[in-house]
């Protein structure tokens, strides 16, 4: 099976932090929805995670004649924020595609990138 990584990387945390529990409870089914139709396709959540917002980041750079330099955050330069991922494996590329819509639901941008098979 090819595995894919799902990205979010979009989402508030500003938003985040002020949603009811009804409201994370809607987000939190509108994924495992979207578990349930990757199953029907033959395909599966392999991992994930929701990052965590509230622990204190790092950011390590490649600084001056390749020394590494670790700061506190703010994280990498973006202007968009990754809030969590889910690691997926399925065959047909399309059937996810499919099945990953609902995940706009909660969720207003989803990424989806291969990841590259390390060979055996």
């Amino acid at each position: 099976m090819t595995s894919y990584l799902i990205l979010f990387p979009a989402d508030r945390e500003d938003e985040w932090a002020v949603k009811t529990p009804e409201e994370r409870q809607a987000v939190y089914d509108t994924d495992l929805e979207f578990g349930r139709l990757l199953e029907q396709r033959d395909g599966m959540v392999t991992g994930g995670a929701e990052l965590d917002t509230c622990q204190r980041a790092h950011s390590i750079r490649r600084g001056p004649h390749g020394t590494a330099l670790t700061t506190d955050g703010p994280y990498a330069e973006s202007a968009e924020q990754l809030s969590g991922f889910y690691v997926v494996s399925i065959d047909d590329e399309q059937a996810l595609l499919d099945a990953a819509q609902v995940l706009v639901k909660a969720h207003p941008a989803v990424e989806i990138r291969p990841i590259e098979s390390q060979g055996d």
